[in-house]
């Protein structure tokens, strides 16, 4: 399985990306760095703190004590002492294949569970436990994915009500959003990503982009149900290096061929979704994005990263 988020140096986060990865704003975590003891930047050339991989694990760690109603100094106490103890203490970082597999997979269930019950506080504590115990990429690919289609699949076979649909929809669309936020700063390479017209299921498209993000890429996110000429013109006037459009079905792309051939003419595209075929990229130039959105978010990385 090929990694989401690349192996850093030990020290090259800036405060402001610090913060933006973990939701805590910049005072709080120099409060928590000089209260506790929580993080241990270096000074860059121009005074500037530097911050390392290890750092953003203690803040994760940190938060998800803080969850659990720890005081803020017995929570810092706790993530620091796991920290030194190593990644056996909290887990963070197993792939699918680790030790952690049966943990992730109980944690999946109680997900489930919480929004079958209308719980958002219960279904917000698995999901920090998620975010804060396993890597980005495993909560994704191996939880929130998998949860989502059989969450399409329970509703068409009218095993659970539109309410409960819509309010996990919802749940898991406001926690996608967080990681989302300030995901168009950067100076890696552009992509805009949208859902076509009539398509209104852009929660994948939306991993899509947040892993994309993990991997340096700036992200301009238009959603579900874009028109296509707005695309057209914004992708002329930034010109990105890449543009996706995802659907679940192949009609929502048939309808507008020929203005994806002009869209192709702009900047490159590639097609996502159930309802992306060969056929219909060929025939407008563009190219197939296959495999789930967090595989297909590491290739594009990849790939980009080859022609560099």
């Amino acid at each position: 399985m090929l990694p989401v988020e690349p192996v850093e140096p030990p020290n090259v986060l800036r405060i402001g990306e610090l913060s933006r990865r973990v939701g805590v704003s910049d005072h709080v975590l120099r409060a928590w760095e000089n209260r506790y003891g929580l993080l241990s930047p270096e000074r860059s050339a121009g005074g500037f703190r530097l911050y390392s991989g290890a750092d953003e694990h203690r803040v994760r760690r940190m938060q998800f004590h803080l969850a659990q109603g720890l005081s803020a100094a017995e929570a810092a106490r706790t993530a620091i002492a796991e920290a030194q103890l190593g990644p056996q203490s909290s887990s963070v970082g197993l792939g699918p294949d680790e030790t952690g597999r049966p943990e992730l997979h109980q944690l999946a269930r109680a997900l489930r569970g919480a929004l079958d019950d209308f719980d958002e506080p219960a279904a917000q504590g698995v999901l920090d436990r998620l975010l804060s115990d396993f890597t980005l990429a495993a909560t994704l690919r191996d939880v929130v994915l998998p949860y989502l289609h059989e969450l399409g699949e329970r509703w068409e076979r009218r095993e659970i009500s539109v309410a409960q649909e819509h309010f996990a929809s919802n749940v898991i669309r406001g926690r996608l959003a967080g990681l989302a936020r300030g995901w168009g700063i950067g100076n890696g390479p552009r992509a805009i990503v949208a859902c076509p017209p009539d398509e209104l299921h852009d929660l994948p498209l939306l991993i899509f982009g947040i892993v994309l993000n993990r991997n340096g890429w700036r992200v301009d996110y238009f959603g579900a149900n874009t028109p296509i000429e707005d695309l057209v013109r914004e992708a002329g006037r930034s010109r990105p290096e890449l543009v996706v459009v995802a659907a679940t079905t192949t009609d929502r792309f048939m309808a507008i061929v020929t203005e994806l051939a002009s869209l192709a003419t702009v900047a490159p595209l590639a097609l996502a979704g159930a309802g992306a075929t060969q056929r219909i990229v060929d025939e407008i130039g563009a190219r197939l994005l296959t495999g789930d959105p967090v595989s297909a978010a590491q290739h594009e990385t990849l790939g980009w990263s080859a022609t560099q």
